[in-house]
């Protein structure tokens, strides 16, 4: 397996990493150019009026790169028809050519547009889902065969001047890769070398490299363990394409993409990103905007103190290892804590907004999947408290009328403590659980004796720093070297007024420490912002890390112009008979190239096979095959009944 010797310049200190620079028509990218943004069209490649339509609003939008799919010679001759009408309209456009398995359209794009990406998995390799035992010898020979298919698009684009990205996808690695490597970040690293170390025998360097997957854990460990490798083996760091494959729609797809690319662009990783929504292209280019700017001028970021000894492994998830103190910690899903100190709560119903609704007429309590865990308060509430909610209340109210702190039908404690860390001195909690917050980016000498000896308290985790998860990252470091498994909730406070820059925002400094299994809980308050709104948004994040499944995930791709159907009506009409069943995954896909491979996890798929035809899968294994559209949804409901997977909707 691999050394850790490095993928960042640095964990505390915001640094991109310098990459090989690389010309993509007459824009450059890597080294220390701006970090480029880029989407895809959605039209059939052949319906040039709207390819080029389509192109031109993505452009507009702020692309600097527009990607069209190419998936025979047909397609790829045709570029040069868009390409010649954009530039009769006065658009000189660098164009990417979307390849998958057909070498003579790579070599014919090659030709044409300025970069053409193809996918080690299923481009002059072998992709039927089945299960192969390779010798030394057979997989040197498949290796032999595949310079042979590959070589000349590498001579080609040599000649051309174009560019390549060898662009993996988790889902679609070849059964070769999967054979030997399984599908690991290990795997998708070792497909994309092996194409790499053909260009580079071929002296080729114009390359980007991408690792995508919509699973956010493994994306973000396959691009480290990606700049891991190529300093292993001493070769060229190129530019690096960041995405989350199949993201979604809406929140779910900002809010995912944020949390794995906005984690490897705060690791300084990271030189051009698509952010891949289920919606108009054209929209995906103010996330990559929002995702981006963030990272103007982070270089005068408030010090970190360094980093001696990391940890962590950073190409495996580890969850942190933590004590249970009541339902925070240990083994226990990560906590949700829900901010109602800006309010006056007076009533039970005020709770609704954080999903827990008293039925008056049954004198019962009814909990939404996404009902928070605890509530911090300014005082005390008149009512009587849903059994499974906790309240966190300042240390200097909670010490008056202590008996109040204790449920009057149960006697449970249901309120406790919270103490900055500064002020620990003037209080004794004995043995009851409490709350200590700090905003160091490592552990005072009292603050680290008190939770070494006490094993009641929860800390809570806050930073001002502008490089703030880091900051936050540092201060998990800590504990962990110096051996303190106290649970520790992550506070966070953004002041944005834009729903979009929250989810970015959140999504990434959240999202990078719960990938890396570094928190027990968050705590999120945004002062613009609804607590509903809020709310929501920490569980999204939560489960784009895949840390706490609390609804349904949808993995979608994004269209181009291999779908046969509507993707975003269809997504919707499945999200509106689907969206109650918490835990289950269903892919919604657009074409068969992208259908079993990309939704290599989810538990059900609905995919495109031809005109008005859908294929259901169960797992990645064909239940119902070209059936028709117009009953394919209530076919899927039908499946997911089958395997025991449906619950009807309260």
């Amino acid at each position: 397996m691999y050394k850790l010797n490095s993928f960042t310049n640095s964990l505390t200190t915001y640094s991109r990493l310098k990459t090989h620079q690389i010309k993509v028509g007459d824009i450059v990218l890597g080294g220390n150019t701006p970090i480029r943004l880029q989407s895809m069209t959605t039209a059939n490649t052949m319906n040039t009026a709207a390819t080029v339509a389509e192109t031109i609003r993505i452009y507009e939008a702020g692309a600097d790169f527009v990607r069209i799919t190419a998936p025979n010679i047909k397609e790829a001759k045709n570029l040069s028809v868009i390409k010649a009408l954009l530039e009769r309209q006065g658009f000189d456009i660098p164009l990417i050519a979307d390849i998958h398995f057909t070498p003579n359209a790579a070599i014919e794009a090659a030709r044409i547009v300025e970069k053409v990406r193809i996918n080690p998995g299923n481009y002059a390799d072998k992709k039927k889902f089945q299960q192969i035992e390779y010798t030394d010898s057979q997989y040197a020979a498949e290796i032999e065969r595949i310079y042979e298919r590959f070589a000349p698009l590498v001579k080609v684009c040599k000649q051309e001047g174009t560019a390549m990205r060898i662009g993996t996808n988790h889902g679609s690695l070849s059964d070769r890769i999967m054979s030997r490597y399984g599908d690991t970040a290990f795997g998708m690293v070792e497909s994309a070398l092996e194409f790499v170390r053909i260009c580079q025998d071929l002296n080729y360097h114009d390359i980007v490299l991408s690792m995508k997957a919509s699973n956010t854990q493994i994306m973000v460990q396959a691009y480290r363990l990606l700049v891991n490798k190529l300093m292993e083996e001493g070769r060229l760091i190129y530019p690096l394409h960041l995405g989350v494959t199949e993201a979604g729609e809406a929140e779910d797809g900002r809010i995912k993409s944020a949390v794995g690319i906005g984690t490897l662009l705060e690791d300084g990783l990271g030189d051009t990103v698509r952010v891949s929504l289920t919606e108009a292209p054209e929209l995906e280019i103010p996330v990559c905007k929002k995702l981006v700017a963030r990272y103007t001028n982070r270089e005068n970021h408030q010090p970190i103190s360094p980093i001696k000894i990391y940890p962590i492994l950073p190409f495996q998830y580890h969850k942190r290892k933590s004590i249970a103190i009541s339902n925070v910690g240990g083994k226990n899903v990560p906590v949700v804590v829900a901010d109602l100190s800006g309010e006056e709560i007076t009533t039970s119903t005020q709770l609704k907004n954080i999903g827990y609704i008293y039925d008056a007429a049954l004198d019962k309590w009814k909990l939404s999947d996404q009902a928070a865990d605890f509530i911090f308060v300014k005082k005390r509430l008149p009512f009587e408290l849903p059994g499974t909610l906790k309240v966190i209340i300042a240390a200097n109210v909670w010490l008056q009328n202590q008996h109040k702190n204790k449920s009057t039908a149960t006697g449970e404690l249901k309120y406790y403590p919270l103490v900055a860390a500064h002020q620990l001195i003037n209080y004794n909690f004995k043995d009851n659980i409490h709350f200590i917050t700090t905003e160091n980016d490592v552990l005072s000498d009292s603050l680290a004796a008190h939770l070494s000896k006490n094993k009641k308290a929860i800390l809570v985790i806050e930073s001002k720093n502008t490089h703030r998860m880091p900051a936050l990252r540092r201060l998990m470091v800590d504990l962990i070297n110096k051996k303190i498994n106290t649970p520790v909730i992550v506070k966070c406070n953004f002041t944005t007024d834009d729903v979009e820059q929250l989810m970015v925002d959140s999504g990434t400094d959240f999202g990078g420490l719960f990938i890396d299994g570094l928190g027990d809980g968050v705590w999120m308050t945004a002062p613009h912002h609804t607590i509903k709104l809020i709310n929501e948004t920490a569980f999204y994040i939560l489960q784009a890390t895949r840390t706490r499944i609390s609804k349904t995930e949808y993995i979608s791709c994004p269209s181009c112009g291999r779908t046969l159907f509507d993707l975003q009506e269809t997504t919707a009409m499945i999200r509106a008979k689907t969206h109650h069943l918490k835990g289950v995954k269903i892919g919604i896909m657009g074409c068969i190239v992208n259908g079993p491979g990309e939704m290599a996890d989810a538990d059900y798929g609905y995919v495109g096979s031809g005109t008005d035809k859908i294929t259901l899968y169960k797992g990645q294994e064909v239940v119902k095959k070209n059936i028709a559209a117009e009953g394919a949804l209530d076919a899927l409901v039908d499946l997911i009944k089958e395997n025991g997977d449906w619950v009807e909707m309260i």
